[in-house]
């Protein structure tokens, strides 16, 4: 890595600790709060691309396994990775990776259009679909809330979690145009 790389995977895992900043919102029937990190970490995966942006993710769970205060509500420590919301926390190292391998191939979308539709799916495919993978895993399996009670209750986060890949996929376009960051697949 680049110290350029360096600087950008520090600056994103700045970014989600900052999302964390803004209030968790409880929902009564689920342990399991919304929040604005997962945003962060799509826009990692999309601007950054697979490598750089799981690097950022990595470089903060590295920050809350020393017990840095860096997760919405002010979380942090080694508790973080076997909480309720760890199968979700986990999530977002393969959520980045993943969002930024599919983003990486509509980096040289000419068509506007296309690009920030393929953003999104990307952003939607690994912020959403992988993250909820392993989440509702960890609440059905590691947490015993049973499969049924877990994917019912994860289904109150789906409409905010497709307005935040809505979110970064425009933020990914905008960068694209201004400052291109995400690495190019080689034809």
């Amino acid at each position: 890595m680049t110290s350029r790389d360096l600087v950008l995977v520090s600056l994103f895992t700045a970014i989600i600790v900052a999302l964390g900043i803004l209030p968790p919102i409880p929902i009564a029937f689920i342990p399991v709060p919304i929040t604005a990190q997962t945003l962060g970490v799509m826009l990692a995966g999309l601007i950054l691309g697979r490598k750089r942006g799981a690097a950022a993710v990595l470089l903060l769970f590295v920050l809350v396994a020393i017990g840095l205060p860096v997760l919405s509500g002010g979380r942090g420590g080694l508790g973080a990775f076997v909480a309720p919301t760890a199968g979700f926390l986990i999530g977002w190292l393969p959520a980045a990776y993943i969002s930024g391998g599919l983003a990486e191939m509509y980096a040289d979308t000419e068509s506007p259009l296309r690009q920030t539709f393929g953003f999104f799916i990307a952003a939607a495919m690994g912020g959403i679909v992988v993250v909820y993978f392993f989440g509702i895993a960890w609440l059905a399996f590691g947490v015993g809330l049973g499969v049924s009670k877990a994917v019912g209750g994860t289904l109150a986060f789906v409409p905010g979690d497709l307005i935040k890949a809505g979110l970064a996929a425009i933020a990914g376009r905008a960068v694209m145009l201004g400052y291109p960051l995400l690495p190019r697949k080689s034809a």
